[in-house]
């Protein structure tokens, strides 16, 4: 039977698995993609690595996501993941929505979706032995600084920032900086030397600000309203970090571990406006130095083929659905129910890794 997940290795990851195999102590770094319900594939493989693999090992992770990966990470980092991990994906997945709401009636209940998942155990996220969570944000420059929440002026803003932003991705500095809520014992030291054209920021975790840079880290624009005034980081407008940084396309290789990558696809798109420039894909065909020591765990094609209408769950599907959320709902928690065969696909493999069914490189 096909495998339900495909497995994609940088330059060092492949060789330290082929010279010693891989055990969760070589584990370093997770990324967690933004990508909406896309994310609810995942669950599978987040509850056994976060609840069964990675316990075996304690050690300190830095755990990174941006937008629905922020949220992973966060019920990561959890004294009961699997737990958390479960209550994100029902939560999630059982989201109702009028016909066309608005931005604040979204924002609302999505502040009601994170509320229910975090209710507390947000100090557990900041207080983890080992994992060390960072959330990523767009907070809003130039032109998009002064949108004070009037929606044509938001509109005209992203609109401007698309168009720089297709000439080349440096352009997008004028309208968004990454702005990174890290944990206040990681000085996340691997990402502050400038590696792209994006400025950055880095702001503290604390009890203070936990859920609204979560929340910020999901705001869709136009979707949701931005997320303003967080405790701790500079003032403006907060928006999705999946932006600027939408499959995490991060410089992994300053770290001497393995860096462990369940991702929605086979492909790193830097951006959330680089989707539609297929010669932004990381590596693009080249290599990339950035992945040397990637290990990405996908779905198959076959495995996603085998999903209700054939794809993974998405935000199109708000609209597809329309009123009829008992048959949405029914469809996605199907299709997280199916995301365990990725989970024992996974546990197999990483039992006895075998470099003869890896993709032969990083796409």
């Amino acid at each position: 039977m096909d495998s339900p997940i495909t497995i994609h290795l940088g330059a060092r990851a492949r060789a330290h698995i082929a010279r010693e195999g891989l055990s969760a102590a070589d584990i370093a770094i997770l990324p967690a993609a933004a990508g909406g319900p896309k994310g609810l594939i995942l669950n599978g493989i987040d509850q056994w690595l976060f609840g069964a693999w990675l316990p075996g090992a304690p050690r300190e992770r830095r755990l990174i996501g941006a937008s629905i990966g922020a949220w992973r990470m966060a019920v990561s980092a959890m004294a009961d993941p699997v737990a958390g991990h479960q209550r994100l994906a029902w939560h999630y997945a059982h989201q109702t929505y009028p016909d066309k709401p608005s931005a604040a009636y979204v924002s609302n209940t999505v502040r009601g979706l994170l509320d229910e998942v975090l209710g507390g155990h947000a100090h557990e996220v900041l207080a983890h032995p080992g994992h060390r969570v960072t959330a990523i944000t767009a907070r809003g420059t130039g032109p998009l600084a002064k949108a004070g929440g009037v929606r044509w002026r938001e509109l005209a803003g992203f609109l401007a920032a698309a168009a720089g932003n297709a000439v080349s991705r440096a352009r997008l500095a004028g309208a968004l900086e990454r702005v990174l809520f890290h944990d206040a014992r990681d000085d996340s030291g691997w990402l502050r030397e400038r590696f792209d054209a994006l400025p950055a920021r880095f702001v503290a975790l604390g009890a203070d600000n936990l859920r609204d840079a979560l929340l910020a880290s999901g705001s869709i624009p136009l979707v949701l309203q931005a997320v303003h005034d967080i405790a701790g980081a500079p003032p403006g407008a907060y928006w999705d970090g999946g932006l600027v940084d939408y499959h995490l396309h991060l410089p992994y290789w300053r770290d001497p571990g393995l860096v462990l990558y369940p991702h929605f696809t086979d492909r790193i798109v830097p951006g959330w406006l680089d989707k539609s420039l297929p010669w932004r894909r990381a590596g693009a065909g080249t290599h990339d130095p950035m992945l040397e020591n990637l290990v990405l765990v996908a779905p198959s094609a076959s495995f996603i083929a085998r999903l209700p209408n054939a794809k993974l769950p998405d935000r199109n599907d708000f609209p597809h659905y329309g009123q009829d959320h008992a048959a949405r709902i029914r469809d996605w928690m199907f299709a997280i129910g199916e995301s365990e065969r990725m989970a024992e696909a996974l546990a197999r493999w990483v039992e006895r890794p075998d470099l003869n069914v890896v993709a032969p490189s990083l796409p």
